[in-house]
């Protein structure tokens, strides 16, 4: 094989396929085990290749991306920077980076090599991807989550969405830096949540729930017990000793061994918490969290999805019915007794995150709930300010206002 003779895609062809036929039938390799072998056939190739011996390591990274990895798109993987992938088919891949959206001027051969890699990638962790299941989502061993559609389903060509997990720990002080918080409103949450009081956060995604979760539970006392749930493990409560993290498990290829959220909470409650903490309800759930909120777990923090405070609580009450035999009114009741503080968080067009919306949760009575606006910022997203006084709220001993 002259080096003058084929394109860099054409000898990754060839490397793979000599690198499968060194693979004994039915062993599945490990990851090391596999860049052994990889390594030993570009090294017998060698003189036939006639490469340096760094073209021969990129060579090899490129063959093992290609059979364990994801192939093209691996470099916006390893990119800390970047935190979401979008793939809409072989030729269009979009990346996230500090909030905004851009096209990478990587791709894929065509859609049969796309749809290769990801079948392959999501195989390599059980999780089938064929045309008879055209739709899988996948948690990576980092806390990132992946998603992917296929055709006939997605008619322009596979689809993958990579929601990175970058690790990137943030504290109040650097959010009100950046614009996220205001001083008065950080100040005030922190309170809340030193005396137990429940906060719920809500947002669209991506707007950064999870990140100021994380954020907050940094003000729980470290002698409490905190039992936390979430999809995937992304929360990291450092001050807190006596700590019990739980996380979901998807369903095998063969549809059992699920552990779903609602099944956690229910667990939760037989390891005496002082606070119980969900990454997120977004079902029959948030009944056994409301029953919790009402039953000795002050405290206790979750999130959700919606496009403000009063839309959260309409669809609470909609996700807790669909979990419980209680009529609407006792809904609106218990959701007003369980949560104190509830607020929104959105993410504007030009990528930047932040609270738009604090309200405190007053007594309920009827089909209507009771709430007052804490803090709000004005319609072009400006400074978070405070637009009102706390009502029946013992929330902050040393906060004054």
């Amino acid at each position: 094989m002259a080096r003058t003779q084929y394109s860099p895609e054409d000898i990754k062809e060839q490397m793979t396929y000599y690198v499968l036929n060194a693979i004994k039938t039915g062993a599945d390799p490990t990851d090391d085990e596999l860049k052994e072998i990889i390594a030993n056939v570009i090294s017998d190739r060698a003189k036939e290749l006639k490469m340096t011996l760094n073209e021969r390591r990129i060579l090899a990274g490129t063959v093992f991306n290609s059979l364990r990895r994801l192939d093209a798109i691996e470099p916006l993987m390893e990119d800390p920077s970047v935190t979401e992938i979008m793939v809409n088919g072989p030729d269009k891949v979009f990346f996230e980076r500090d909030g905004k959206l851009f096209r990478s001027a990587l791709r894929f051969r065509d859609a049969k090599h796309l749809t290769t890699v990801i079948s392959a990638f999501f195989a390599n962790r059980n999780r089938p991807l064929n045309e008879a299941n055209p739709i899988a989502d996948l948690r990576l061993p980092d806390g990132s989550r992946a998603n992917a559609v296929l055709p006939p389903v997605a008619p322009d060509g596979p689809i993958v969405t990579i929601r990175k997990f970058t690790g990137i720990s943030h504290d109040i002080a650097s959010l009100i830096r950046n614009g996220f918080i205001s001083e008065e409103c950080a100040r005030f949450l922190s309170e809340c949540v030193k005396n137990r009081k429940t906060v719920f956060l809500c947002g669209g995604t991506g707007s950064g729930k999870t990140t100021f979760l994380n954020c907050l539970s940094d003000f729980i006392p470290p002698t409490e017990r905190v039992v936390t749930i979430e999809d995937s493990a992304e929360l990291n409560l450092k001050c807190i000793e006596n700590l019990v993290r739980m996380e979901s498990r998807l369903p095998g290829p063969d549809g059992s061994g699920e552990v779903n959220i609602r099944m956690m909470i229910r667990a939760a409650l037989r390891m005496r918490p002082d606070r119980i903490i969900v990454g997120e309800v977004r079902g029959a759930e948030s009944a056994d969290m409301i029953q919790a909120l009402n039953t000795g777990h002050p405290g206790s923090m979750c999130t959700g999805h919606a496009n403000s405070c009063k839309e959260m609580l309409d669809r609470l009450t909609v996700m807790v019915m669909s979990g419980s035999n209680l009529p609407y009114e006792a809904i609106v009741s218990q959701i007003s007794m369980g949560v104190d503080i509830i607020l929104h968080i959105t993410r504007s067009r030009d990528g930047k995150r932040y609270i738009d919306e604090v309200c405190q949760v007053l007594r309920s009575s009827g089909q209507n709930f009771n709430t007052k606006v804490l803090f709000a910022t004005d319609k072009g997203g400006g400074q978070l300010e405070r637009i009102a006084g706390i009502e029946d709220l013992e929330a902050c001993r040393s906060y004054s206002y």
